[in-house]
């Protein structure tokens, strides 16, 4: 069993109490320090003031920068299947 702990989190000046596995500590902290600083460079950028609209830029950011690593990811997925048909023709044929 997982060991959880409590901690408390600051997105958009909002303190959120979670409990969360003790090794996924790190990433949560690392994740809403990045979120505020996408929060902090929307606000300056584009003078957004209202919290509910800064955070909807922060998550459609995020949402295709997942949307892109995916796509990426399919390309290299097609490409690596590709390579071992290729080399399993070469080794059938080889052999």
């Amino acid at each position: 069993m997982k060991e959880e702990i409590s901690i408390k989190v600051n997105i958009a000046d909002v303190v959120y109490p979670l409990r969360v596995a003790l090794e996924d500590e790190p990433n949560i902290r690392n994740a809403a320090k990045l979120i505020n600083e996408k929060i902090r460079t929307y606000r300056d950028d584009y003078q957004l003031a209202d919290k509910a609209n800064l955070l909807s830029m922060v998550a459609l950011q995020f949402a295709v920068e997942i949307v892109q690593f995916h796509e990426k990811k399919w390309i290299e997925d097609v490409n690596i299947s590709s390579d071992i048909a290729e080399i399993a023709q070469m080794l059938d044929e080889t052999l």
